[in-house]
């Protein structure tokens, strides 16, 4: 075949053939490529498509399912809402006199995703900001480096600030970036050191708190004790909201609506702001002349376990804490040895004395271990048990019951509390079961926190906890309200008002009410601890017993008064130098009562010179004023 085209070349067909030969093999060589070419042009649109696939899906997916997710962020860039701080509610005394207001204030704060990037730029800011604020520059630059960059939460600069400084920020906005001024309002506090035993007071939130509070921020106010804290749910408001559209620095373009906050539940209070200022310039008087520094006051209304006044001495002007305490005044309170802060109306704990011992009448009578006829012999003095002597305040004659409340026979309770005679006492089990009965051993109650239970002693408890079996001894000393046994000022005034009523023992309230921003109001119904727990009959004899104090006893001061008066002294020793703690509790009128106190002068003496004066002098004033 080669011979031939060979020798067809020669005869001059060479071009022809040539051109027949490439033909041939071009097309031989399309047919062996072409499987090849169609293989990788498929694979390429193969892959092209599984490109456009995995786009679109991803559209798809951030669009359907991280649509809403990334459009908030979006906003988040471009719009902000800027919190309006709700009034918080005001807190009335049951006139109405306002005890616990508002006022404007403006605070300064971070907003640390507004802040610069570059720390020479912070430095600078904090540099300038120290000197308007008068602040420390480092203190600023570390509140500026520990905080979240991406953050839009704002944080406390410093609160309160003075009206020139919120000016010269407001005039100079563009040159602080990340710096606002934030509208706010602070507590006023009517005659601060004379309520805040009850109101208490609010302040800046803490870390630890915002744990608890989730729903709080950085810059708010909280109720810290007192009112303030137990009400706290009421007296905040609904925050409203400034929709604000912003620029990359935090700078207001234009406002796109604004939400209305709601103003914070009033309270209305049982308290009597009139009655309270009395008795705090009575007590305060009565312990300038005497030395003594501490002193408190209870006054309950019997008819329903409102709480009239509360007072505590000496006291706290809250306001220094509304405005923000400075670390000097702050420290001056609590290193005060006086204690100003520490309640003890509620939270003090003393041995009751004397005035227990109407508890402890109507358990003698109500056990029958005496009737109110029964006749106990003063033993000239003392009662003698083997070679332990155990004295009386003074000598007294032979006394019934009645007799020996008014005069506050010792030897007349040794007997029927421990025994002694032809007399079976009670005994420790007893008496402790009635004084349980009439509120002590246990918390009232009342709606602020920090309220002390004090203590009745049982016999098991001396042993387990000292010991030491329990004696006669501890039987005598518990009877007239010494020895282990220990009372709050508010548990000795709400036991004589349950006396009062005739044997209702309510919880105290020093809210009446709660008066809600839509208009309606939630009455704090009374609340009873224990009714009908002691017979009308014995309740009478230990009432006449009180009134005969009065008459014919301890507390013969008091029969100039305008109305009837019912009480008890009490004189309680403590300690190992023969001081003693000054008590006085009473109510009035006595036919139809409408006001129980119980006053205590801690190491104020006998109760004649102490509490007595104190209650005769807040009684006087009372009666004599026109409470419609």
């Amino acid at each position: 075949m080669f011979q031939k085209f060979f020798n067809q070349r020669r005869m001059g067909k060479g071009a022809e053939i040539e051109d027949s030969i490439m033909t041939v093999t071009q097309k031989e060589e399309a047919i062996i490529e072409s499987p090849f070419e169609r293989r990788g042009l498929a694979l390429m649109w193969i892959f092209a498509v599984l490109v456009i696939f995995v786009l679109a899906s991803r559209v798809v997916y951030l669009n359907l399912y991280q649509g809403k997710y990334y459009n908030e962020i979006s906003k988040g860039n471009r719009i902000r809402s800027i919190v309006i701080k709700a009034p918080r509610g005001t807190i009335y005394d049951k006139h109405g006199n306002v005890l616990a207001g508002n006022v404007p204030s403006i605070d300064a704060i971070v907003i640390p995703a507004d802040l610069p990037k570059e720390e020479s730029r912070k430095k600078e800011i904090a540099q300038k900001l120290s000197e308007i604020l008068d602040m420390n520059s480092g203190n600023i630059e570390i509140m500026f480096a520990s905080q979240d960059s991406a953050s839009l939460d704002p944080v406390l600069l410093k609160e309160n600030i003075a009206r020139d400084q919120a000016l010269i920020l407001a005039e100079r906005e563009n040159d602080f970036p990340g710096i606002k001024l934030e509208k706010t309002a602070i507590r006023s506090y009517d005659s601060g050191q004379i309520f805040s035993s009850f109101i208490g007071y609010d302040g800046k939130i803490t870390r630890e708190e915002l744990k608890d509070n989730a729903d709080y921020l950085m810059t708010d106010y909280i109720g810290k004790n007192g009112l303030e804290k137990s009400y706290e749910k009421n007296l905040r408001g609904v925050y409203g909201a400034t929709q604000l559209e912003v620029d990359s620095l935090g700078n207001t373009k234009r406002t796109l609506g604004i939400i209305n906050p709601q103003s914070g539940s009033d309270l209305v209070l049982n308290i009597n702001s009139e009655l309270q200022k009395k008795i705090f310039d009575s007590l305060n008087e009565s312990l300038q002349k005497s030395g003594v520094k501490t002193g408190a006051v209870v006054a309950i209304d019997p008819r329903t376990g409102g709480v009239l006044a509360m007072v505590n001495l000496p006291s706290y002007d809250n306001n220094l804490f509304a405005k923000g305490i400075s670390n000097d005044e702050y420290r001056n309170l609590i290193s005060d040895n006086d204690l100003p802060l520490f309640n003890r109306c509620i939270s003090g704990v003393y041995p009751p004395g004397s005035t227990l011992k109407m508890a402890v009448a109507a358990a003698a009578l109500s056990e029958k271990t005496i009737n109110p006829e029964t006749i106990i012999d003063g033993l000239g003095g003392a009662l003698h048990i083997g070679s332990f002597r155990f004295g009386d305040w003074k000598t007294h004659g032979p006394s019934a019951v009645r007799q020996a409340i008014a005069e506050s026979n010792d030897i007349f309770f040794y007997t029927i509390g421990g025994g002694y005679g032809n007399i079976q006492g009670l005994g420790m089990s007893r008496m402790k079961k009635y004084e349980n009965l009439f509120g002590f051993g246990s918390s009232t109650g009342v709606d602020i926190s920090g309220e002390s239970a004090g203590f009745i002693p049982s016999e098991d408890w001396k042993q387990e906890k000292i010991g030491e079996k329990w004696y006669i001894g501890d039987s005598y000393n518990s009877s007239i309200g010494q020895g282990f046994v220990t009372a709050t000022p508010i548990q000795l005034a709400n036991y004589t008002a349950s006396i009062a009523n005739g044997g209702t023992l309510y919880s105290p309230r020093i809210v009446n009410r709660i008066k809600k921003n839509d208009g309606t109001e939630e009455i704090i119904s009374p609340k009873i601890l224990n009714s009908n727990f002691i017979s009308q009959d014995v309740m009478n004899v230990v009432r006449e017993g009180m009134r005969m104090t009065i008459t014919d006893g301890t507390a013969q001061g008091l029969k100039t008064l305008p109305v009837e008066v019912a009480g008890k002294t009490g004189t309680a020793q403590f300690g190992t130098e023969g001081k003693t703690h000054s008590w006085f509790v009473a109510f009035a009128p006595y036919d139809n009562p409408e006001i129980a106190i119980a006053v205590i002068v801690p190491g104020g003496g006998e109760s004649h010179s102490g509490a007595v004066p104190v209650a005769k002098e807040v009684l006087n004033w009372y009666f004599s004023q026109d409470k419609k």
